[in-house]
């Protein structure tokens, strides 16, 4: 794990209106990322598929424990399990929180068959305090990949897992998130 005089303050993630694709730069590193299939958005809405143009804390690395070790970083770790949904029904007190499933509004699954959430960082967007519609589940997690091109998230930043290693070894609670037009 990095010391403390190696934590990143900030990441910087660029992307363009209508592009899936951006730039995730912290230090003297710079990764492709995945973004939301409709690109950024200063006006963020429940569904719309567009990651948020803002500053935002990262709150906590969740991590699929049964795939991956706990990897190096000085973010707080928490074990995904199958019991874990992340709820996304706006008018749910719940909404924008993590949940136990089954969770009698709609919830997305954490633990999921595919390998985008084995690491997922949670964003601190629409938490602090939470607005109905204003988007949820905004995470930076694992990008799917086809063809050795990065696809689109549903509005998140994603990246490749040798990518996020590098990033998270260099995350701490200080550190925020920048997304911003490229």
């Amino acid at each position: 794990m990095a010391s403390s005089a190696d934590i990143a303050t900030e990441i910087i993630v660029t992307g363009s209106p209508g592009s899936t694709c951006g730039e995730l730069r912290v230090g003297n590193l710079r990764f492709p990322c995945a973004l939301g299939r409709t690109g950024v958005s200063a006006k963020k809405r429940e569904g719309d598929g567009s990651t948020p143009l803002g500053t935002f804390p990262l709150r906590e690395l969740r991590y699929r424990q049964d795939r991956v070790q706990a990897p190096a970083t000085a973010l707080p770790l928490i074990p995904i399990s199958p019991m874990d949904g992340w709820c996304d029904a706006p008018e749910d007190p719940a909404y924008n929180r993590p949940v136990r499933l089954p969770y009698p509004a709609s919830a997305e699954t954490m633990w999921r068959e595919d390998h985008l959430y084995d690491l997922v960082v949670v964003l601190g967007h629409n938490d602090s305090p939470v607005v109905p519609y204003a988007g949820s589940a905004v995470f930076f997690h694992l990008a799917r990949e086809e063809r050795g091109e990065l696809q689109p998230t549903e509005g998140c930043v994603a990246l490749r897992l040798d990518d996020m290693l590098s990033v998270l070894a260099l995350c701490g609670t200080e550190t925020r998130m920048r997304i911003e037009k490229a």
